[in-house]
């Protein structure tokens, strides 16, 4: 299917978002046991390729839906997979509101049953905590980082902050979204993802981002209020292998919409011939 531009997001995309689980642009849903829980997930058929395959995690509203255009975007050179953490999208729900580590804790299970190699890991906002928790914990799992939008600030690290900034953002992100996050609030229940939000503003990102050895991209969108350049650049800083990536017209969904330029950016991660500075 053809993607929007940069910022936009468009109807086709929407139904595509909200197909889960009736197979749509080669993405089908599965189920496993994963620690107890019945995990669903979001995947592409493997393009025979050879190439790493590629994880993406959502943030701490939200589910596999939002991130179904990069998944798609990504599908025709890399095997991706999208799923939903504990109590969120399609997953089933447990009592407890998972931390930052339970999340990890999760996805690296996750991995295991999948018996996946190194994996590209994509975390998107809460999901970028939860990849670098992971990929500090379990370095032999990851062989490169994406983390778009990471939470959050220490400018803004309360709930306080966080929704100011999400008001700001909700005024610049393509409306055709809304959508998705109701749904995706419906599904996981209000009292989750304020839980979830507590966890991430006590969550200290820093110090698993000094953990981080696998190379690593650090994307957001030129309009992202949520992660602005200088947090954007610091969260760059401590990871000893990194690079900032903004990507104009975006807000703080960069992923959803501006799909193609984030994959191109993972592609060119993950080339061979790369040099890495």
């Amino acid at each position: 299917m053809r993607l929007s531009p940069a910022g936009r997001f468009s109807l086709a995309e929407l139904r595509l978002a909200r197909a889960a689980p009736r197979p749509a642009a080669g993405l089908t849903s599965e189920w496993r046991l994963v620690d107890g829980l019945r995990t669903h997930t979001r995947r592409s058929a493997d393009p025979e390729t050879g190439a790493s395959p590629v994880v993406l995690v959502h943030g701490l509203a939200v589910s596999h839906r939002y991130l179904t255009p990069l998944a798609v975007a990504l599908a025709a050179t890399h095997p991706v997979y999208v799923p939903d953490l504990p109590g969120f999208g399609l997953t089933e729900r447990p009592r407890r509101a998972y931390d930052v580590r339970g999340h990890a804790d999760h996805l690296a299970a996750w991995l295991a049953a999948y018996r996946l190699p190194p994996v590209c890991l994509l975390g998107h906002s809460f999901g970028a905590e939860v990849a670098a928790a992971l990929a500090a914990a379990h370095p032999e799992l990851v062989r490169a980082v994406v983390l778009a939008g990471p939470t959050s600030d220490p400018a803004a690290r309360s709930r306080r902050g966080q929704f100011g900034r999400w008001l700001v953002d909700a005024l610049r992100e393509a409306p055709l979204q809304a959508p998705i996050l109701a749904r995706d609030v419906w599904d996981a229940r209000p009292w989750r993802v304020l839980a979830a939000l507590s966890h991430s503003v006590r969550n200290a990102i820093e110090a698993d981002l000094v953990r981080i050895t696998a190379p690593t991209l650090v994307v957001t969108g030129g309009r992202d209020p949520v992660v602005p350049a200088a947090w954007r650049d610091q969260v760059a800083r401590l990871v000893a292998d990194a690079r900032p990536v903004a990507v104009p017209g975006a807000a703080h969904n960069v992923a959803t919409t501006a799909p193609t330029a984030v994959a191109d950016a993972i592609r060119q991660l993950l080339s061979p011939t790369l040099t890495r500075r």
